[in-house]
């Protein structure tokens, strides 16, 4: 989108600040001082955080700070190509649709008169191009720039892309809820951008959060028309100013909460025609959204004030506001020029009845969302950026493949995936980048569209993840590094054709169906890992030693030994018991045993006595007292 088509439209005064003081009805908001160090409060009372929420790049102060008059307008964020090629501000919100707006300024912070080229995008789709040079008073002054557009993944991202060598800079990053139904979304549909291309108050002088105190519930700034007003008309048509302190009915309301104070003003004519020419970019869809109020008391029926709104030549509606909504209330009418050819859009209002009249303009450029990467798939490269501890200099930033017209992160290749609807990860190439005490991810599982992936001749450790053999995977090269453990099984079921593994620290048995690759035409390298074993060229495997661990053959063994262990120690238990049953003695608790042992020595010694005075009778001649008389 050119640069200087926004600029004529957005370039704001120097006085503007960003916020409104107004209570939101939707109740998410941030206010970033790019490359501010502190927490800073406007003249609105708005509060702007500290710089925070960016994945890279170093803070600066523009060369003229005195120049400027609200600190968040004195404070930049630069991005060198140190930080890689794509840098981001990422921040954590709700799902829904919100409105961004930026403060961009180059004021020779670096010394180099040299104002940057680069592109900016918002959740993957590309919506500002800068170009150097840049006009004079936008590099000297700053402009503002505004969109609506979706959040749908928990996270907005708002990223810049360098152009050659250029490092983008950005002052000032807001973010403000809004209604998700607002600017008729119900026919145009979640999946454009708006981006504005001029915000028009007419009859009235730039205001809302920012410029004055009067509030806004979405953060809009609204500018003033007269720059944009058509001066071909002659003097007899010259545009007038008109305006109320009436309360206007129907502001304030939703989906799109427009302010009171829009109606409150107006331009119209004592000849026949109001005309407005506004610049844009071709080749794209614009949304007008037209304000109107009657603001002539004297206008009491329909009828009375009517006129024709005519987009590019063509006429393309009748109004009267009176009969739409009677008097001093809001009339807001929209209409989208489809497919625009020429560099200029002209909106002219040609009197039928009575003298035109208009409160507001708004020209938005429908910018179609791009392809973004399959959620899944983005989950798993930033969990592989963390585990991998990819530098900043590699740009690992934002969507892994969106936008579209930008390089995808530097070594990642994607492709449309079979759906058209997104895209998705085919290659990663990080060979020899200097990736150090990295590991692979778990997550690399989720990419299931990976058909190589290389991570040769870095210092990355750790085993090598159970889900890292995809089916789609053909090329595998993760030599020369430090990978331990086991290969994983996966491996052997997938339909690789090129394996190289050797120069690691692996061990354990591999699987025999991986050997197959080279038999089919393929090429394995497995070499320089001394604890691999049961392969062709390398050493057989430890009968009950595999992996590091026991092998399935150790644990049967083991299994068998302490079975006849135990079925031998039954045995001797059930003989020693057999043994014990056949004593003439009962068995018994020791005291009964105790017991038993002593009634019996007095039973043996009575025994004995009787024995022995028997004898002596029969030796005196005694009879014995057994022999019958």
């Amino acid at each position: 989108m050119s640069l200087l088509l926004i600029l004529q439209l957005l370039l704001f005064p120097l006085l503007c600040s960003s916020t409104s003081t107004t209570p939101n009805p939707f109740d998410v908001s941030y206010y970033i001082d790019c490359g501010g160090p502190t927490n800073t409060t406007d003249p609105f009372n708005t509060t702007w955080l500290s710089d925070r929420n960016y994945t890279g790049g170093s803070a600066a102060i523009v060369s003229e700070p005195l120049l400027f008059h609200h600190s968040q307008e004195k404070t930049l964020r630069y991005f060198p190509l140190s930080f890689g090629k794509k840098n981001c501000y990422t921040v954590s919100l709700p799902n829904g649709r919100y409105y961004f707006r930026t403060f961009t300024v180059y004021d020779n912070y670096d010394g180099k008169s040299h104002s940057p080229s680069f592109d900016a995008s918002v959740e993957g789709t590309l919506v500002y191009s800068w170009r150097s040079p840049w006009p004079e008073s936008l590099a000297r002054d700053g402009a503002y720039s505004d969109l609506f557009a979706y959040v749908t993944d928990g996270q907005a991202d708002f990223c810049f892309y360098s152009i050659a060598t250029d490092p983008p800079v950005i002052g000032s990053l807001q973010i403000n809820q809004i209604d998700p139904n607002s600017y008729d979304a119900a026919s145009i549909g979640h999946s454009f951008i708006l981006v504005n291309y001029g915000r028009l108050t007419c009859g009235s002088p730039q205001w809302g959060p920012g410029f004055t105190n009067d509030t806004d519930y979405f953060g809009r700034s609204w500018q003033s028309d007269y720059s944009f007003q058509s001066h071909i008309a002659s003097s007899s048509s010259a545009l007038r100013k008109i305006g109320t302190n009436n309360a206007i009915s129907g502001a304030n309301t939703p989906p799109n909460y427009f302010p009171a104070k829009l109606y409150q003003t107006a331009v119209t004519t004592d000849g026949g025609e109001i005309q407005y020419d506004l610049e844009v970019d071709a080749k794209l869809d614009y949304l007008l959204w037209f304000h109107f109020a009657e603001l002539d008391s004297s206008v009491s029926k329909e009828g009375q004030r009517v006129f024709d709104v005519l987009v590019n030549g063509n006429n393309v509606n009748r109004i009267d506001i009176y009969k739409e909504v009677g008097g001093f209330a809001a009339y807001t009418w929209s209409y989208t020029l489809k497919n625009l050819s020429s560099t200029v859009l002209t909106v002219r209002l040609v009197k039928v009845v009575g003298s035109p009249v208009i409160s507001g303009l708004e020209n938005y450029a429908l910018v179609p969302a791009d392809l973004s990467t399959v959620p899944d798939q983005v989950v798993a490269m930033r969990a592989l950026k963390d585990s991998l501890r990819v530098p900043d200099r590699m740009g690992w930033n934002g969507d892994p493949c969106a936008p579209t017209s930008w390089d995808a992160w530097e070594g990642v290749t994607c492709h449309l995936n079979k759906d058209g609807k997104s895209l998705v990860i085919s290659q990663i190439d990080l060979g020899t980048q200097g990736l150090k005490g990295g590991y692979i991810s778990d997550q690399i599982s989720l990419l299931s569209n990976l058909v190589s992936l290389n991570l040769s001749t870095n210092s990355l450790g750790g085993t090598l993840p159970s889900g890292l053999g995809q089916k789609s995977l053909i090329r595998l090269d993760l030599s020369s590094n430090q990978f331990t453990g086991s290969i994983p099984d996966s491996l052997a079921s997938s339909n690789l054709q090129l394996v190289l593994l050797n120069d690691n620290l692996l061990e354990g048995r591999v699987p025999e169906e991986l050997f197959s690759i080279g038999v089919h035409g393929g090429a394995i390298d497995l070499s320089g890992n001394k604890g691999l074993c049961g392969g062709p060229t390398l050493p057989d495997c430890p009968l009950f030693w595999e992996n590091g661990s026991l092998s399935t053959k150790g644990k049967i063994a083991i299994g068998l030994s302490s079975l006849v262990f135990f079925c031998v120690l039954l045995l001797v238990i059930y003989m020693f018991c057999i043994r014990r049953g056949r004593n003439d003695y009962d068995f018994g608790l020791p005291q009964d045993l105790m017991s038993l042992a002593a009634k019996r020595n007095k039973y043996q010694r009575q025994k004995s006595l009787m024995l022995l005075e028997m004898e002596s009778q029969h030796a005196k001649g005694l009879p014995s007292p057994f022999t019958p008389y």
